[in-house]
Parts: structure tokens; sequence; C-alpha cells
């Protein structure tokens, strides 16, 4: 018996059991798996069943923020005896105040897609941010309300900098 994980991407929950350092299973399923950093930078090489791919992967407070293939995916990993014991005691999180969007990596700011007071839905590009060759499209978390937009196209950007928020709406 391996270590359990259950990983939540765009509310889509995934059972990761990892067996061996070269054998996970996904809901049930088993693949055969390498994992190795690239350079000095968040960069991963991933041979997952023999096919490669490259990702960049940053840690946030309680997420992991991870780059393929040019999509930003937020990634929530939770041991699943501690999301159990979340659970039973009631544990549902409702998003409330302000969400900051943070860039997840150094970059220049290519587009800006919204403006202040401007309602979005979850899932909606917001900012298109170039990083190390590749364009990254920085989606809203949740439906919302934009505001403190503190960027425009052009701009360079640091890693972590807040580029502005989604509020509830209003």
């Amino acid at each position: 018996m391996g270590l359990k994980y259950i990983t939540t991407i765009n509310d889509r929950e995934y059972l990761v059991e990892i067996l061996d350092e070269t054998h996970v299973t996904i809901n049930g399923q088993v693949h055969l798996v390498d994992f190795t950093t690239v350079s000095d930078q968040p960069v991963y090489s991933i041979l997952l069943n023999g096919k490669s791919h490259e990702a960049y992967v940053y840690a946030e407070e309680n997420l992991w923020q991870v780059l393929l293939r040019g999509i930003l995916y937020s990634v929530k990993v939770e041991d699943e005896r501690e999301k159990r014991l979340r659970a039973a005691a009631g544990g549902n999180v409702v998003l409330t105040g302000d969400t900051p969007i943070k860039a997840p990596m150094p970059g220049l700011v290519i587009s800006v897609l919204v403006e202040d007071d401007q309602t979005v839905s979850k899932g909606d590009t917001m900012v298109v941010l170039e990083s190390m060759k590749m364009q990254n499209e920085l989606r809203a978390p949740r439906d919302g309300v934009v505001s403190r937009l503190g960027v425009k196209a052009g701009e360079s950007v640091e890693r972590h900098q807040v580029l502005c928020y989604v509020g509830a709406t209003r």
C-alpha cells in the first residue's frame, strides 16, 4: 500500500497513489513515470508511459502552479487522510474576499484581456504572460469581479507579483 493523495485540478478530483519510485496509480490505473529536474530552474522532465513532457512547477501557499504546454494549472494536493478528517469536521471552504492573481514566474505581459470592475467567469483568460519563450494564459480562479488591475501589456513582472484581484460579484 503506497501513499495516497487527493489531487484537484480544475474542480476534478483524482486519487493518486505512489506505488514505488517509477509507478503511480491515477484513479486506479497504473502509470510508469520517471521524474527529473532539468536545471536549477523549476523545470521538470516527466516521462509518463514512455512519453516525454516538460513542466514548470511553482509551489504556492496551498497550491502548486503547474505550467504544461502553455496552460497554467492550479493543482491542490491533499493527503487522503487529512482530507477525510477535514470533511468530517465540516471543512467546506467558500471563497470570500478578494483572490489575488499572481505571476507564477517572471515574464513580460503580452496582453491584458480584462479591466477593472469587469465580471469574469471561472476559467476566463485574464492576462497572457510570456516567459521562457512560451505564452501562458492566466485564468480567473473563480467567478467574480476584477479589481485593482495593476499591469498593462508590455510591462515586465516579477514572480509572485500581484497582477489584479478577483472579488465576489457585486
